[in-house]
């Protein structure tokens, strides 16, 4: 059940273009808004005032996308980002306003302001030809790429995106194939496929003997639903070109049984029609698309086609292995439709790959569980299993188990930091897990058992119909393209920030329902930086324009640090800020303010302050306490980033044992051997004994000051004889020494279980060590049995 990274046709619902120039000045606060354009237009007045709040830089415009506004008149504006004409691949922001028009917070994905030049290193036809060879399966054709800044990381970089299109390796299924290359360095730095697969009276074949809604044309019926906007389900009869619009003589359709081919028609009809239902009925949501329109449902597609697909606009079935089992069951129709509810909610969709990838799984299948526990049919009662009915995996087990994931043997029930490193359909274990417990509560339950993670208390559950609504809101109007679980980068930007705000907004400050979604996170190891409950129920927010900024040793920088009454009544908010430098002060002016007012922060260095880049806190106290982060970044009396570039010796090992230091055998020429490399002939290769043995790899490194970005990364390949569900008997850990040998930080632990075909590349951020001199280590630990080879090529340590 794929989803792309970008939309496919997401619709403009307002339309205007506004530039912005960053200034730190604010605007007096609004009347109260009305109307949809009404809060657009505030919001817009905000962004021209406050550009900091969402990372704003110079050459920048802003799109509004969607206004939502609530009853009580606060209002979420939604909006993309262009820098110099280019379009930002995680740029999105929602503006929030209280009823009264008042600036009330964003959402946003930008961990800084975007700083990169806008010329290519790497032409249009290198990335093109890299787009052809990243294509698998039958080219038909490679578009013209496109210059873009992927920011899906929280930090900017220049890259081109290809669609290659054609056939998959099955020949069957059709791809669109968006390849995504760096415009610096010519590296493909990522990819995702357009098309999202999964792995009257009518006689169904999974939800039984339904209603569904049909158009009688002459004395014939046809398959087209006037009801939800003229859905239409057509028969493929087994090739992959043309639809024949299913047609009946007496409005009765199919058997129930898969030989006759109108019974997997009436199951993806209904199936569109009852969700179609539930985000109207439920979420207030005008179908998929949020404007009326019908999906088209396409059944019988190709021959033994084990797989579904959504290509942006329609849903595609096929009719499994042998012909026998067509892919038409209900959550599953909900869990694909949903991706086309998540693609035009989010400009761009929620970034398919790593954690927000799996949050967009995720989605996909609470809202396909909750389609099938609105259909309610006795056929098919709800469950919180993906997948039971359509036997794809040839054993009668389900794709997924919501209550405990990791059944699958596959999939994450708790969070690690390893999460964002699985396949997406894996990483979304922790939010299938999450709201399990949120709706139905830890421990056994009617639907399955649900562990906690580590030592985390039981959860008591709130209930489907107030689960549905919270994980909806934050969605709606909270969650940006690249919202993640933990987000180093940018803290607030998480689903558990956003899903406590959603609780806040339908069911108040620290209410019942928002406690459980605390402890429904903590119960799958996701936590976070939560305010304390105020007793009185006032509450307040505080932000700060800009969120970042960069100073000589010596010198000072300034931030404007805004508060806003978010409930109750207005408070005293006094100020202090931790996580300085050595040498480093800060002060407020004020020092304090009523909530809804704002102060000047200003931190000083002294000449003796170490260059580097440090997180500042920032914190307002009142009746309760909220924090913000301000990235300082300090540079040497020299200033500026002085030797940028590739810092690592013999990258690729291409040398030889020349400069890395490493225990015998790991770096050779290991093609014959059966360990590829990922370019050249020589890479490095770490245990793979089936003995217990210990291998290392290090290499000292220096790292200048005053710079913005220090990125370590390398290919990873891994194989083993050991499980991969369970436990983790052989490790490699990559980690970051001082001189003397101590560790600072391990990076990752990787093992037995991250067991994969081909290479994945890592990558890390060594900012925190900007102006030292580490050592880079791999350590690999196998234990007495069974083999795991750990295989690392083509590192670097890039700074600029």
């Amino acid at each position: 059940m794929k989803r792309p990274l970008a939309a496919v046709g997401a619709a403009l619902l307002t339309s205007g273009v506004l530039t912005c120039v960053a200034t730190t000045a604010h605007a007096a606060t609004p009347s109260a808004p009305a109307a949809e354009s009404s809060a657009a237009a505030r919001a817009d007045n905000l962004l021209r005032a406050n550009p900091g709040t969402v990372q704003g830089a110079g050459g920048e415009a802003y799109q509004v996308v969607r206004t939502k506004v609530d009853a009580n008149g606060a209002a979420h504006t939604r909006y993309t980002r262009t820098y110099h004409g280019l379009r930002v691949y995680g740029g999105d922001f929602v503006i929030h306003t209280a009823p009264d028009g008042s600036y009330a917070g964003t959402s946003v994905g930008l961990a800084a302001p975007l700083t990169l030049g806008t010329t290519a290193k790497v032409g249009a036809a290198a990335a093109r030809a890299s787009a052809r060879k990243a294509f698998s399966g039958s080219l038909t054709s490679v578009g013209a790429p496109e210059l873009f800044v992927d920011a899906s990381s929280g930090r900017g970089r220049l890259a081109w995106e290809t669609v290659a299109a054609g056939w998959q390796a099955d020949q069957q299924t059709p791809s669109k194939l968006h390849v995504i290359t760096d415009a610096t360095s010519g590296a493909v730095i990522g990819s995702y496929d357009e098309i999202e697969t999964v792995a009257g009276t009518g006689n169904s074949i999974y939800s039984g003997t339904v209603s569904i809604d049909t158009t009688l044309s002459g004395s014939t019926y046809q398959m087209i639903d006037p009801s939800h906007g003229n859905g239409r389900t057509c028969d493929m009869n087994n090739g992959t070109l043309t639809c024949t619009t299913f047609t009946d003589a007496d409005n009765t359709w199919g058997t129930g049984a898969n030989s006759n081919r109108q019974s997997a028609g009436v199951d993806a009809h209904f199936g569109a029609a009852k969700t179609f239902d539930y985000y109207k009925n439920v979420h207030g949501r005008n179908g998929i698309f949020g404007n009326g329109t019908g999906v088209p449902s396409r059944v019988h597609y190709g021959s033994n086609y084990v797989n579904a697909f959504w290509d942006g606009s329609q849903m595609t079935y096929g009719d499994g292995s042998s012909n026998s089992r067509p892919l038409v069951a209900l959550d599953v129709a909900g869990h694909e439709m949903s991706h086309g509810v998540t693609e035009n909610v989010v400009p761009g969709g929620l970034t398919y790959s790593g954690e927000s990838g799996g949050l967009n799984e995720a989605t996909s299948d609470i809202f396909g569980t909750m389609v099938e526990f609105y259909a309610n049919t006795t056929a098919d009662p709800g469950d919180y299993q993906i997948g039971e009915k359509i036997n794809i995996n040839g054993n009668g087990t389900p794709l997924r188990y919501m209550y405990n994931p990791s059944l699958d043997g596959s999939s994450d029930s708790c969070w690690s930091t390893s999460t964002k490193n699985k396949d997406v359909h894996y990483s979304s274990g922790p939010a299938n897990h999450f709201y399990f417990n949120l709706a139905e509560g830890t421990g056994a339950t009617a639907y399955g058992t649900s562990p906690v993670c580590g030592s985390a208390p039981a959860v008591t559950g709130i209930g489907r119909a107030k689960a549905e609504k919270i994980w909806f809101r934050a969605l709606d109007v909270y969650f940006t393209s690249n919202t993640a679980y933990v987000n180093n980068t940018t803290p607030s930007n998480t689903a558990r920030a956003y899903s406590l705000r959603a609780a806040t907004d339908l069911y108040g400050n620290c209410s019942t329902e928002y406690k459980a979604v605390q402890a429904a996170w903590t119960a799958v190891n996701v936590a976070g930086s939560d305010a304390p409950c105020s007793s009185t129920g006032n509450d307040f927010s505080v932000a700060l324009s800009p969120t970042s900024g960069s100073v000589t040793a010596g010198g000072s920088v300034s931030t404007t640090v805004s508060t806003a009454t978010t409930s109750g009544t207005a408070q005293t908010v006094t100020f202090s800020a931790s996580g300085l430098p050595t040498g480093a002060s800060a002060s407020f002016n004020p020092t304090s303010v009523t909530s809804g007012g704002s102060a000047t922060l200003t931190i000083a260095t002294s000449a003796s302050t170490p260059a580097g880049t440090y997180t500042v806190t920032v914190t307002g106290t009142g009746a309760v306490s909220h924090s913000a982060s301000y990235t300082l970044t300090v540079n040497g009396t020299g200033g500026g980033c002085t030797s940028p570039g590739q810092k690592l010796g013999n990258p690729g090992f291409e040398s030889g044992n020349t400069v890395w230091a490493s225990t015998s055998g790991v770096i050779g020429q290991y093609g014959s051997s059966g360990q590829p490399t990922h370019g050249g002939t020589w890479n490095a290769w770490l245990d793979g004994y089936g003995t217990s043995h210990t291998d290392t790899l290090s290499q000292s490194v220096s790292l200048p000051a005053g710079c913005t970005s220090y990125n370590f990364s390398f290919w990873l390949h891994i194989d083993s004889a050991e499980t991969t569900t369970g436990t983790a008997y052989d490790t490699l850990r990559a980690q970051v020494l001082n001189s003397s040998g101590t560790v600072l930080a391990t990076l990752a632990t990787y093992s037995n279980l991250n067991k994969a075909a081909g290479y994945s590349q890592k990558s890390f951020s060594l900012a925190a060590y900007a102006g030292q001199t580490v050592t880079l280590k791999f350590t690999g630990v196998e234990d007495i049995s069974l083999q795991t080879s750990f295989v690392v090529d083509d590192t670097a340590v890039n700074v600029s």
